[in-house]
């Protein structure tokens, strides 16, 4: 692990985040939707029972950063566990089957890529809906293309060679051939896309909030926090500040992991 400082630096912010995200009710001593009416933007460190201060609604900023982080990476988890399996399934039969196939899943994945990734997800939202859930939905439609074209490519590669020919030569199925012997073999890619589609889901979701078309009050999210402290940017700049830092750190932790997993798994990058 000493050889790939950014795998694990990145691993150890995001191990940190983890732990917050477990531990938030032991570590706050308040509720994140709680309002203190006679405790309105204070400033960190400035009272001693909000460690970090108070939102504009009198809400401990501790609390909800922390219960935020579970959001956060719940987001992140569903938005790759949708994209992963929906992207991993069409691109597999698009690179193995090729032909009609081949062009109907290509056709729509093109006219998905064709609009920018925040737009595409303000159009599914507004057929579904504001919300977490809508907004999650979203952002995995976004994501699915990515793994699609990365899985195709590699199937694509894997045809070409030896057991992919032995296979069929043995007379075994397509779905086992899929499954069971090319599948194993496009891993890396697919782990490495995968760590860099929970920074993208992330950042992505929080912008859907600061929209006000993701998560809604009083939920403690992280995008929604940024949105309620615009108009105190200036007086209060602490409530923009660190839910702000919060989502720079966890991009940060899934995309030096994710770097760090292309060179581990990249045999050229290996040896340089």
């Amino acid at each position: 692990m000493i050889k790939y400082r950014g795998l694990s630096l990145g691993l150890f912010i995001i191990f940190i985040f983890v732990l917050l995200a477990i531990f938030a009710p032991i570590i706050s001593s308040h509720d994140p939707s709680s309002i203190y009416t006679d405790f309105l933007r204070i400033s960190p460190f400035q009272e001693k029972g909000f460690l970090l201060g108070t939102d504009d609604l009198g809400r401990d900023i501790l609390s909800r950063l922390l219960f935020g982080s579970r959001i956060s990476l719940l987001v992140g988890a569903s938005v790759v566990a949708i994209s992963l399996t929906c992207g991993t399934t069409l691109g597999l039969l698009s690179g193995y089957f090729r032909g009609t196939v081949d062009t109907i899943i290509m056709g729509v994945i093109d006219v998905l890529m064709s609009f920018p990734s925040i737009l595409l997800a303000i159009l599914v939202i507004s057929i579904l809906g504001p919300g977490l859930n809508n907004a999650m939905m979203a952002v995995a439609i976004v994501g699915i293309p990515n793994f699609t074209r990365i899985v195709r490519s590699s199937v694509m590669v894997e045809k070409n060679k030896d057991y992919h020919l032995a296979a069929v030569s043995s007379g075994a199925s397509s779905g086992r051939i899929i499954f069971k012997e090319i599948f194993p073999n496009i891993l890396a890619p697919l782990i490495v896309q995968a760590t860099l589609g929970f920074s993208e889901a992330i950042l992505s979701v929080a912008a859907l909030g600061f929209l006000g078309l993701g998560a809604q009050p009083p939920l403690p999210e992280w995008g929604i926090m940024l949105s309620d402290a615009r108009p105190f940017i200036e007086s209060n700049p602490s409530m923009v500040t660190l839910p702000g830092l919060c989502i720079f750190f966890v991009l940060l932790g899934f995309n030096l992991m994710g770097d760090g997993l292309r060179d581990y798994f990249d045999p050229k990058l290996k040896r340089r």
